[in-house]
């Protein structure tokens, strides 16, 4: 533990090496070491796991074959951050669980996605254990990269060698860590670059390659010049006749029953036909090229035991005939596009951004919430962590039947007139409640100037996107003329031959659109990375310019907000680092304590509980799930407890070689053992004699103490003398000890306290009072303000009403709500005359008139300065709170309540009588706002009414079988109530 600690310490020197390590979690500390760690060429920091990389915009010392010894088979945290850590822990975890691992490298375009699997790449060439073949497979693995990218590369605005395709890459290993070979998976290849390029941004890397590098016999050969002025994008590398080409891309082929018509092409589809060929033979000679890297790279370790005449499998076992040679695993590197927002985003941009949101969504579900499931499933207590969830956004892209590409294809399918701009208008029909879903023609005004006619724009996990829906039929469509297929086909170019074979030329089958392809390709994708166990790399940029030295704090704050780089620290700083199936970590480091080694005989969780008692682990260093409730895992908190494990355990194999040969040489050195057993049988004997003697006079010992504790047994209930002070001291202590577990657990529980002692009696009377205002002091702080204000108004209604009405009981449990009706249900012109006055509450009640008591429904609203008797869009009176002199209700379960109101005039209205449900929430809230708690009546009998000034009548209540209210013979409204249940 030690030498991880001085380790970490020497590492800290500028800023903090590990984002968990920080004093304060808040954004502005996280900036702030980002920051000071950059200005010292620190590009790399870590959260937890996660590797955190900024792009220097720079060459850095920092990959060379130096660097890549120092962190081979070392712990995580043992050096400073760097990508060789993350590589090399991913690979020996491999090795270790045998299992299957990938990295998910991520950021924005520019971030340094690619230069990161790069190096990956390289340093994992470099460390593998190393013989000729295994040196052929790394050859062409690495020189399969700048093949790709030379290909699938291209100049953007904000990247000079930016990915246009998306690739996911299986490193495999066998058993023993030998690299046997790799398969890449090649996403979404931006074809529509071939044929058009937004302004500053250039074709893929390829074509200028070719011309600017290329030899003048080459040239010469291909026909072409060498200055790229003169192309607008490559047409020739095709094979077939000129004549039928021309015809092709001019005219199209009508079937009608066993004649054929050559239909000549408008310019548009001319146009169009020309570029659907160019992109489709850009794109399969990709996808080709591709295969061609697989099958390279796959079948060359195969390949060479076949030549040997035997079989990988024969050859591995003869050599390790204690390893399975049939298991592989793999470690996959995800390479993708980052987030894309140019000035003008079309279908290529909406595509790759919806990838991104895929692998948001799937960090969302392998880390964030992942991380909070199993702790909960563990019953581990832990600080929440609230967080984005993405899902949304993705189901707006690709839910069936209604998200964006289901509308695009069936636009693409639709007979008719189908456009952009149609398609455009099918979205904002179906998407145009949705709150991440915006366009021209649903936007307000100020939203709508920055919006085109033909854009939308989608409220991503990155920030909002503009899509400009020109192109988007076309791109999804992708379709390319059946006569040209046709003539592709029979083209004396044997690898355009073999790009076009696999397309059915007799097939009437419409192809599946790009969209849906993608998203099919996306979902397998993830189904891949789901199985997998994750390495993540998050990737920023430090500027836009690409400037070295220059760190843009709005930039790199946005990153990571978008990266959901806090809501990841605060769960590694809420949660735990590490979490194993305890009958793993126990087989790992059984042989670190004497009580599980070789074996341990009883339940996993009892062993592993044994095991980290023993190497000394701090209570707040782990937790451990319920066995009890099925829970089976360990979870330590710091990366540095489990790593000072790991170094013992790496220690502990040498002890047990150690062992191993002392069993040998026992075995050897037992006939010397015979010799020596007589000698030692004699000097057994004058031991035991000694031992005899030192156990008589320890019982002897034994024996006083004994006797002195009956004693003070005896005489414990006298004043304290030298008899009896020792028992009453351990009287103390034992009471005590037992009181510490057996303390109650809650404010309600009066009958747990242990009955004390005669010579505890006033201490334990105190610390009992101490336990329970410790309890009442947690609990207190405990409330939230909510429920404070909950408790105020339920006292103030307790007060009044408790003991006094025969309904109050019932309404003790119905908490109170902030208004009853919203200010959607009061009336515009209502709130239009009361828009000066803040309304403090509002309920829905029924007013009984004053001349006859004719049932009124009302709203009854409750502003700062006056009550409001509201109908429909008029307000039929105004009560000022200083009028109000007293409000009167039943002590019955009925719901009446009389507002006594001063008249002083004969024209002004007298008091009111009302009928609410909420009776004791209007009374409780109507004396808050206008501070009348002092007026409130509980009566019995009756009311009296002043229904104007001088002339009064009455309210008189009684009980029944069924609850009645109506006007009586003698003029009085009658209220009959049936009594309340006993509770």
């Amino acid at each position: 533990m030690l030498v991880v600690e001085g380790a970490l310490n020497a590492r800290n020197q500028v800023g903090i090496q590990d984002f968990v390590l920080l004093d304060e979690t808040s954004e502005a500390a996280f900036l702030s070491n980002l920051k000071k760690r950059f200005c010292k060429d620190l590009i790399y920091t870590y959260i937890g796991t996660l590797l955190v990389s900024v792009n220097p915009y720079k060459e850095l010392d920092i990959y060379n074959k130096e660097q890549m010894d120092v962190y081979m088979g070392v712990n995580f945290y043992e050096l400073p951050p760097h990508i060789y850590a993350l590589a090399d822990n991913a690979y020996h975890g491999m090795l270790a669980d045998f299992s299957n691992h990938f990295i998910l490298i991520s950021g924005e375009s520019g971030a340094g996605k690619t230069e990161a699997s790069k190096k990956i790449l390289q340093y994992y060439a470099v460390s593998c254990p190393s013989t000729a073949l295994l040196n052929t497979v790394r050859d062409k693995m690495l020189m399969s990269n700048p093949v790709l990218e030379a290909f699938g590369n291209a100049k953007t605005l904000k990247n000079d060698n930016s990915s246009r395709f998306g690739k996911y890459m299986d490193i495999q290993f066998d058993s023993q860590g030998d690299a046997l070979g790799g398969h890449i998976l090649n996403y979404l290849l931006e074809k529509s670059r071939v044929v058009h390029q937004n302004h500053g941004e250039r074709n893929f890397h390829i074509f200028y390659q070719l011309l600017d590098g290329g030899e003048e016999d080459l040239l010469q050969q291909l026909g072409l010049e060498r200055d790229r002025q003169h192309y607008s994008y490559l047409t020739q590398l095709l094979g077939v006749d000129a004549n039928s080409l021309q015809e092709g891309l001019t005219y199209r082929k009508i079937e009608a029953k066993t004649e054929q018509v050559l239909s000549p092409f408008l310019l548009d589809h001319a146009i169009y036909g020309r570029d659907a060929l160019a992109k489709a033979i850009y794109g399969h000679t990709f996808t080709w090229l591709v295969n061609r890297i697989n099958a390279s790279t796959e079948n060359t370790v195969s390949s060479f035991f076949c030549q040997t005449g035997q079989t990988l499998c024969d050859i591995v076992f003869f050599f390790f005939p204690f390893q399975d040679p049939s298991k592989k695993t793999v470690i996959g590197l995800l390479d993708i596009y980052g987030f894309e927002v140019f000035n003008i985003n079309s279908f290529e941009q909406f595509c790759i951004n919806y990838c991104n949101e895929k692998l948001q969504q799937l960090f969302i579900q392998l880390t964030l919430k992942a991380e909070q499931e199993e702790y909960e499933a563990e019953d581990i207590e832990w600080e929440p962590v609230h967080f984005f969830n993405n899902k949304i956004i993705c189901d707006l892209v690709e839910e069936r039947h209604r998200g964006i590409i289901s509308i695009l294809d069936e636009e693409c399918l639709r007979p008719g007139e189908a456009t952009d701009l149609t398609f455009l208008e099918r979205l904002e029909e179906q998407m145009g409640t949705h709150p991440h879903f915006v366009s021209h023609k649903l936007a307000d005004k100020k939203t709508r100037r920055t919006l085109e006619r033909g854009d939308f724009r989608l409220l991503h996990y990155a920030g909002e996107v503009t899509y400009c829906v020109v192109g988007f039929l076309d791109k999804n469509n992708d379709l390319l003329y059946k006569n040209i297929k046709d003539l592709m086909c029979q083209s004396k170019n044997a690898i355009v031959r073999q790009c076009f074979s696999c397309m059915d030329p007799d097939s009437r089958r419409r192809p599946e659109t790009v969209a849906t392809q993608f998203k099919s390709s996306l979902l397998k994708l993830t189904e891949i990375l789901v199985a997998k166990d994750a390495w993540y790399i998050r990737c920023l940029k430090s500027n836009e310019s690409k400037k070295p030295g220059q760190f843009d704090e709005a930039l790199i704050r946005h990153q990571i907000k978008y990266l959901g780089l806090m809501q990841h620290l605060r769960v590694r700083r809420a949660g735990f680092a590490y979490r194993r199936k305890y009958e793993v970590f126990l087989q790992r480091y059984k042989a670190l304590c004497p009580a599980t080694w070789p074996h341990w005989r009883g339940e996993p969780a009892d062993g592993v509980l044994v095991l980290v008692r023993h190497l000394g682990y701090f209570p707040n260093e782990y937790k451990m799930g319920s066995w009890i409730n099925h829970r089976t895992k360990i979870f330590i908190r710091h990366p540095r407890t489990l790593y000072a494990t790991e170094d013992a355990f790496e220690k502990c194999k040498h002890q047990l070689a150690t062992r191993l040969q002392a069993k040998y040489k026992g075995y050897r050195a037992k006939g010397v053992f015979r010799k020596q057993k007589e000698a030692a049988t004699k000097i057994e004997t004058c031991w035991r004699g000694v031992q005899a003697r030192k156990e008589r006079d320890k019982r002897a010992w034994a024996v006083k103490v004994i006797k002195r504790f009956i004693k003070g047994y005896m005489t414990r209930g006298q004043a304290k003398v030298t008899d009896n002070s020792e028992y009453l001291v351990f009287v103390r202590q034992n009471y005590l000890n037992r009181l510490q577990d057996n303390l109650p657990k809650t404010l309600l529980d009066k009958t747990t306290w242990l009955s004390p002692p005669h010579v505890l009696a006033e201490t334990s009377e105190l610390l009992r009072k101490l336990h329970y205002r410790l309890m009442v002091r947690k609990y207190v702080r405990g409330i939230t303000t909510q429920k404070k204000t909950q408790l105020q108004m339920k006292l103030i209604a307790s007060a009044m009403f408790k003991g006094k009405k025969e309904s109050y009981p019932q309404s003790v449990a119905q908490p109170f709500v902030d208004t009853r009706i919203s200010d959607e249900d009061i009336n515009a012109r209502v709130l239009q005359m009361l828009r000066n006055e803040h309304i403090k509450y509002a309920v829905p009640m029924m007013k009984y008139d004053r001349n006859g008591f004719k049932r009124r429904p009302r709203q009854l609203i409750f502003t700062q300065a006056a009550a409001y008797m509201v109908e429909e869009a008029r307000i039929k009176q105004r009560i000022l709170y200083t009028a109000l002199k007293g409000i009167s209700v039943s002590n019955l379960t009925d719901s009446i309540v009389v507002l006594h109101i001063t008249c002083e005039d004969p024209k002004e209205k007298g008091d009111l009588v009302l009928q609410c449900n909420h009776l004791f929430e209007l009374v409780t809230k109507l004396c808050i706002i206008a501070n009348k708690q002092n007026v409130v009546r509980v009566l019995q009998g009756s009311i009296k009414v002043e229904i104007q000034a001088g002339k009064e009548s009455a309210v008189e209540f009684s009980t029944g079988p069924e609850p009645m209210v109506y006007k009586a013979k003698n003029g009085h409204l009658t209220v009959v109530a049936t009594r309340a249940r006993p509770r």
